[in-house]
């Protein structure tokens, strides 16, 4: 603590953990939790006495439970902070995605006391970044499969069954804008394309 600088009273200190807007829990050195502040018991919709110990796992999804409490002991028995996400049950009933960071605490002689960790409802992000992973799959398989392709005009056909030009496909995508211009090869064709209909103008405008 800076020196000067107001200390907390212990009843202070308790409402800002109560406060808090994150939630907040303790374990004992057995490594069973004792502590939640009141924003983890609105959350849950349970009381302290049914989170006590062991009780705030059965708010755990059964998918997320092995990966959870294997993370919590290793890192415990090497008195080490971690991080984790898993799915925790509202009090609505909802899952939802909780990500849980655990620290370590020592008291002043040294000696191990226990773990606090926070955590807060990431949901949101966890969601965003899964529609994102899900989008970018479909199209890369789209882009590594078959697209029918006009031989003629180059337009794509598109799964509602229009066909959209092939820069517009790309773009929509990727983001990737176009410059268009000549290749070498298609010049000479290109340049004879362009003096034929010039001819075919000349004629049908002079009569012959």
């Amino acid at each position: 603590m800076i020196e000067g600088q107001p200390r907390l009273t212990p009843d202070e200190y308790a409402a800002l953990v109560e406060q808090a807007p994150i939630m907040i829990w303790r374990a004992g050195t057995d490594g069973l939790c004792d502590y939640f502040n009141q924003r983890w018991l609105e959350f849950t919709g349970r009381t302290m006495a049914q989170e006590y110990g062991n009780g705030w796992a059965e708010g755990v999804h059964s998918d997320d439970f092995q990966a959870c409490l294997d993370t919590y002991l290793h890192h415990f028995g090497l008195r080490q902070t971690f991080e984790m996400e898993y799915r925790l049950r509202r009090h609505d009933g909802a899952w939802r995605w909780i990500f849980d960071r655990g620290v370590p605490m020592f008291g002043s002689d040294g000696a191990f006391a226990g773990y606090i960790g926070s955590c807060t409802d990431v949901t949101a992000r966890v969601e965003a970044q899964a529609a994102l992973a899900e989008a970018q799959a479909r199209e890369i398989q789209t882009l590594q499969g078959l697209l029918p392709l006009c031989m003629f005009c180059k337009k794509i056909k598109k799964d509602t069954g229009a066909w959209e030009n092939l820069d517009q496909y790309i773009h929509e995508r990727s983001g990737t804008d176009f410059s268009h211009g000549v290749c070498p090869d298609c010049y000479p064709s290109y340049t004879a394309q362009l003096r034929a209909e010039v001819e075919v103008y000349r004629s049908e405008k002079s009569g012959f």
